[in-house]
């Protein structure tokens, strides 16, 4: 039987809130570790400064471990802007002096303040680490685009997310009637759209007194509901927290729309996810969102900031309860075509492949388009 090759992730504790946590969720226990033996390197967790800092040290030991005394053939780092780059660059420049071949996956969404417009000196350092990788992963061709002002382009490979079709999910949709639900799931804040939320929920609810927004998150919970106290719409929003498991599940098939307003996206799991269960989508054309969610197909992808477009979208799918089920139905047949957790992984390994047999070649590059 042929050796499975050892590769090293760097990712998130499996509890961290967030998209990250829910890709490599899905890696844990999959068909990845069928061919691979995957060493899973835990850098990051929820909480204090000291409990976060904690982990990071723990984490630099034992990848220092891993490659002393397990020898990885690649290294596979899950990263992110802002803080998720330092916390990285201790694992970039270990494996780079242990001559392991790097895979930076890219999740970040806000490159403009990461990147464009930092100071001369974080540009240098965001130069010198992303270049000792030997590829860099983004989760689309935007994003490919934007990396390759640091990279050269034929070092970028695109893997977008991926979701999973719950099918009794979908016929329990199909058979229940609209219940005037709207889903948010995602960290609430200015990135996320959410101070845009109360003026979108006032004009919506004007036209469906019994229209109700669910915020699933945590967050500036604080200054979403003020503002939603000052227009008087309060009574049409619940904020059950930061929801994962049965709850999570729970709110995916019982809601209607899944609502994501934001200014900065890399590949949203959380539009993924309700993909995944037959939901259509409203959102905004930042990011990979277009990719995902087509305009007048499965949803609408207005401007970031749009109130009154963002409003318009929902009411037009709340009153056509025919066109809901019909843009969900879409949803699925999307994530069917290009977005499937198989595929995710058959391309993924591919580029895995493509990686050690490069290093041993002594080839530096990605998979060809």
């Amino acid at each position: 039987m042929a050796k499975h090759p050892k590769i090293c992730m760097i990712v998130q504790h499996p509890l961290v809130k967030g998209g990250i946590a829910a890709v490599v969720g899905g890696y844990r226990g999959s068909i990845l570790e069928n061919d691979y033996q995957v060493r899973y390197v835990e850098s990051y967790m929820d909480g204090d400064k000291y409990r976060k800092l904690f982990k990071a040290i723990a984490g630099y030991v034992d990848f220092l471990r891993v490659l002393l005394m397990e020898k990885p053939e690649l290294v596979h780092i899950h990263s992110s802007f802002g803080p998720s780059f330092y916390r990285k660059l201790p694992f970039i420049y270990m494996a780079s002096w242990f001559k392991v071949p790097i895979i930076n996956h890219c999740h970040g969404a806000d490159f403009d303040s990461f990147y464009i417009n930092a100071s001369p000196g974080k540009k240098k350092l965001v130069q010198k680490a992303y270049n000792k990788c030997t590829t860099m992963l983004a989760l689309s061709t935007e994003w490919k685009e934007r990396l390759s002002t640091i990279v050269q382009h034929e070092r970028i490979e695109v893997i977008e997310n991926y979701s999973r079709i719950h099918e009794d999910a979908i016929q329990e949709r199909a058979n229940r009637s609209s219940n005037h639900q709207i889903l948010f799931l995602g960290e609430i804040g200015q990135r996320k759209g959410c101070y845009d939320i109360p003026a979108v929920v006032e004009r919506v609810a004007r036209k469906f007194p019994s229209v109700k927004f669910v915020l699933g998150g945590s967050g500036d919970i604080e200054s979403v509901r003020h503002a939603l106290f000052e227009r008087g719409v309060e009574q049409h929003v619940l904020f059950p927290g930061w929801v994962r498991g049965e709850d999570k599940d729970r709110l995916l098939r019982e809601s209607d729309i899944f609502f994501l307003p934001s200014y900065n996206e890399g590949m949203p799991m959380a539009i993924l996810d309700a993909m995944g269960y037959g939901m259509p989508v409203v959102s905004t054309c930042v990011g990979g969102v277009p990719k995902i969610v087509h305009d007048g197909k499965n949803g609408y992808a207005c401007k970031p900031g749009d109130v009154e477009k963002l409003s318009d979208a929902l009411i037009k799918m709340l009153q056509n309860e025919e066109l809901c089920r019909q843009y969900g139905d879409s949803s699925v047949n999307i994530v069917r075509q290009g977005y499937s957790f198989e595929g995710h992984i058959n391309r993924l390994t591919r580029l895995y492949q493509y990686v050690l047999t490069a290093n041993k070649n002594n080839q530096v590059g990605v998979l060809s388009e």
